[in-house]
């Protein structure tokens, strides 16, 4: 069994769902402990509860330990079932990260493609939204053989969400190594603006803010208004830079009483560090590129714009389920270079 101490690294769910992942594709059952030790509010919330169960209904798994608050968890996989599955969180927590967790086990280990709905948040703080899935790390997955259709039946916002995520998970038989260490000058820049219930001026106000701070680094903006219906109001404004390898998103969330500048200003914040880097791969999409790659025998390297800790702590989880050589040439929070030898 393997043993894995989840108040190390980066301390939050990312241990949990890639545990859970490695679990189902080794077979190998393990025990996490201290989980979530380093947020606010430690141990399972029903995201990754959710989480837990997802990758226990792909596996037919047994485990213990599923339960709101929970520090502790213990969980045994089975063979991979691939077929239609649908994962209520029940709350607005991210559906994205649920889709993550079970995503790779259906690919490589299902002989037949399944489709797999979620239904919670779609657009979170501190998750990957549906519209990066969609954009980015579908993109990633296609260049290295794997295929997931993405379809968003409806947005889902804080505090209800109620959103719907649909996904046709198709089975890979081989893995295909990546290589991007080069991106062009980044001249032009897409996204959107958009709302929910809320007033078009705010839309306005987001493509505003964000294409004049596109402009003011050079980049030629285009930032069309979008209105969606949603459960509750939300806000979101999003860039994208297609003349990358792999077109970059970054989106800023609206909250209550946070401006509308405020929320363009999130998403252009990072597209302007992104692209100061002269990397190819965004930050959130460097360790998530990182578990696909190491079940491909080919050699893969990556240049990333900042080495963050979930990427160090999703390395650490790796190699505690899988013998591979993971070379890391950089410090947190700068640029670094993520290389894996071939298999000899």
């Amino acid at each position: 069994m393997v043993e894995i101490d989840g108040s190390e690294g980066e301390g939050g769910g990312q241990v949990l769902r890639s545990a859970l992942a490695l679990s189902v594709l080794t077979g190998r059952p393990f025990k996490l402990t201290n989980i979530r030790a380093r947020r606010s509010r430690p141990g399972l919330q029903p995201q990754h509860v959710m989480c837990v169960r997802a990758a226990g209904a792909v596996s037919g798994a047994s485990y213990k330990g599923a339960a709101n608050g929970s520090a502790v968890l213990y969980f045994e996989p089975g063979p991979v079932k691939p077929g239609p599955y649908h994962f209520r969180i029940g709350t607005a927590g991210s559906t994205a990260l649920v889709l993550h967790t079970v995503y790779l086990p259906l690919a490589l280990r299902g002989a037949t493609p399944s489709e797999v709905t979620v239904t919670g948040g779609t657009h979170n703080q501190h998750a990957p939204c549906y519209h990066f899935l969609q954009t980015t790390w579908a993109a990633h997955l296609r260049r290295a053989g794997l295929t997931v259709d993405l379809e968003m039946v409806r947005p889902g916002f804080y505090p209800r969400g109620d959103g719907e995520v649909r996904a046709v998970v198709r089975p890979c038989s081989r893995v295909h190594g990546v290589t991007l260490t080069a991106c062009p000058e980044l001249t032009t820049a897409g996204g959107f603006s958009a709302v929910a219930g809320l007033p078009e001026s705010v839309a306005k106000r987001q493509a505003r803010r964000l294409a004049n701070r596109m402009k003011a680094e050079g980049v030629e903006p285009h930032i069309p208004l979008e209105r969606w219906e949603a459960a509750n109001p939300g806000t979101v404004a999003a860039v994208v830079f297609r003349q990358a390898p792999v077109p970059p998103l970054f989106f800023g969330l609206g909250e209550r009483g946070k401006p509308a500048e405020a929320v363009a200003d999130d998403a252009a914040d990072e597209a302007v560090r992104f692209r100061a880097s002269g990397c190819p791969v965004d930050p959130h999409s460097a360790d998530q590129l990182l578990l696909p790659l190491v079940f491909s025998p080919d050699a893969s390297t990556f240049r990333t714009s900042e080495v963050t800790r979930h990427l160090t702590t999703n390395i650490a989880t790796v190699r505690k389920f899988v013998d591979r050589d993971i070379e890391l040439d950089g410090a947190e929070g700068q640029p670094g270079t993520v290389h894996i030898p071939a298999v000899v």
